[in-house]
């Protein structure tokens, strides 16, 4: 046997006990090293990959979300500038987009051979590359495309079509490190994969050239599921992974904790490992309910002898369907990511309405219209601004945004700048508010009942017949 061969074998059977021996094997048993790969048909069925999807209704309920967004609530978003408060612009593209799988975690704790083994691309020229060391530097986005191909960050960022347009905010150094990988697969029709870079708790953030936890951040915000990956050797919790916890606060329903390479250990020194990593992590999730903890070893190899098998095999299987109830949920996912948005915004409209209703009363001939409006903002407290939209909205205090945060936003938008809610009525084109509360309450809700039922989605009663009546101003003073 060739020294290549030996040092290859030794890697497939690593952690194993005829490790040792791999160099003593014969040239039959040589031929017989395929044998070591585990079958993966389960994922497949578990995935139902071979089941076709119903893509007119998929498509109709899409177009009809889209019209939503455009008519109800971009309008507001655009008269008070909600992009500049939260730097969060919904595209098309991310209205279309396939869930968004992203993968977290340490250096070399088996992100990338997960995806690999997942997508089945375990020595194709298309696997993505693994190693001991750190071995992904960039954030790798795998995507369906009529052809394996790659496409360079610059071009993900220039198409508009694609939900990747606002990455260009982090700069020319970011898009270097993005990098996008299409490929004709079965899984990818339904869900992207996002591989990141592992965390190394020695580098400063300064070394990447790039922000990475804003990067991260960004990605976390759209993501509907998060997979934190860990080494059972290595449950070192440092600054940086404390800092992505921080980040995935508020997320935790999406979270999803990997104890990978789970048969290089046996059972005892295993459950020892279990009960440290949720040592270490308990201080960074601070929830009633902790997230589901799946341990299994997710490469193509067979599980390491004297291990339990059945277990890393049902957890396995409990991991994709997991993933599938993703996927086949994605519509319901996104409809209510685009509610939960259309409440922020209708929120941040009634804030700006009511900052922009105190300063006009306030206001005198006499008074100076920066010091008046200086005094509002530096304590709204003072003016009632937050207490009254409690009173009078349907808002939940846990909603409110930061009041720092206007600070910010009013330093940079006049408060002449805007119009009150009274004055965002047209004959035509009704009011923002009572389009914007529409869309909340009764479309949205609408367009969810109708996928959950397996109804096509089709125009409402107005859009259908016009209903002809004049827009309702419940802001205008009588």
């Amino acid at each position: 046997m060739m020294p290549n061969t030996c040092l290859c074998l030794f890697s497939v059977l690593k952690q194993t006990e005829f490790a040792v021996d791999v160099c003593d094997v014969s040239a039959e048993e040589e031929e017989d090293v395929t044998s070591v790969l585990r079958d993966r048909s389960h994922i497949d069925e578990t995935l139902r990959l071979a089941m076709e999807e119903k893509a007119g209704d998929y498509a109709a309920a899409l177009e009809r979300l889209r019209k939503i967004y455009h008519t109800s609530i971009k309008p507001m978003e655009q008269a008070y500038k909600y992009n500049e408060l939260r730097q969060h612009e919904i595209s098309d593209g991310e209205i279309t987009s396939k869930p968004m799988v992203l993968f977290l975690g340490p250096w070399s704790v088996g992100k990338s051979s997960m995806i690999n083994y997942l997508l089945g691309l375990h020595d194709s020229p298309y696997q993505l590359y693994t190693g001991a060391e750190p071995t992904t530097s960039e954030f790798t986005v795998i995507m369906h495309g009529e052809k394996i191909r790659s496409v360079e960050g610059i071009v993900m960022a220039a198409d508009s079509s694609r939900s990747f347009s606002p990455l260009e905010k982090f700069g020319q150094n970011f898009l270097e490190k993005l990098i996008g990988i299409e490929m004709p697969h079965k899984l990818l029709e339904r869900v992207t994969f996002v591989d990141t870079p592992g965390i190394i708790e020695n580098r400063k953030q300064q070394e990447r050239g790039y922000p990475f936890n804003d990067v991260c951040q960004w990605f976390i915000d759209r993501a509907d599921l998060i997979f934190v990956v860990f080494d059972p050797t290595k449950l070192d919790v440092g600054l940086e992974l404390e800092m992505l916890f921080r980040q995935l606060k508020g997320r935790e329903s999406q979270i999803r904790i990997i104890l990978n390479k789970a048969d290089n250990l046996a059972t005892q020194d295993l459950m020892r490992v279990y009960g440290a990593l949720f040592w270490s992590l308990a201080p960074l999730i601070n929830v009633t309910e902790p997230p589901r903890v799946y341990v299994s070893s997710f490469w193509p190899y067979e599980y390491a002898p004297d291990t339990s098998r059945e277990l890393f095999k049902r957890e396995e299987i409990s991991l994709l369907e997991d993933l599938n109830q993703v996927i086949e949920n994605r519509m319901e996912n996104k409809i209510a990511f685009i509610r939960q948005h259309g409440i922020r915004v209708r929120i941040h409209g009634l804030l700006v309405d009511r900052y922009v209703q105190t300063f006009k009363e306030k206001m005198s001939f006499f008074s100076d219209p920066e010091l008046v409006f200086q005094e509002i903002v530096d304590d709204p407290d003072k003016f009632y601004i937050f207490k009254s939209i409690l009173a009078k909205t349907n808002v939940s205090k846990f909603d409110l945004p930061n009041r720092d945060a206007y600070r910010d936003f009013f330093g940079i938008n006049p408060i002449t700048n805007f119009k009150p809610l009274s004055a965002q009525c047209s004959y035509i084109g009704g009011c923002l508010l009572d389009k914007i509360e529409k869309a909340i309450t009764t479309e949205l809700p609408a367009l969810l009942s109708s996928i959950n039922s397996g109804k096509q989605p089709g125009l409402s009663s107005c859009e259908a017949t016009g209903c002809g009546e004049k827009p309702k101003n419940r802001y205008r003073k009588n």
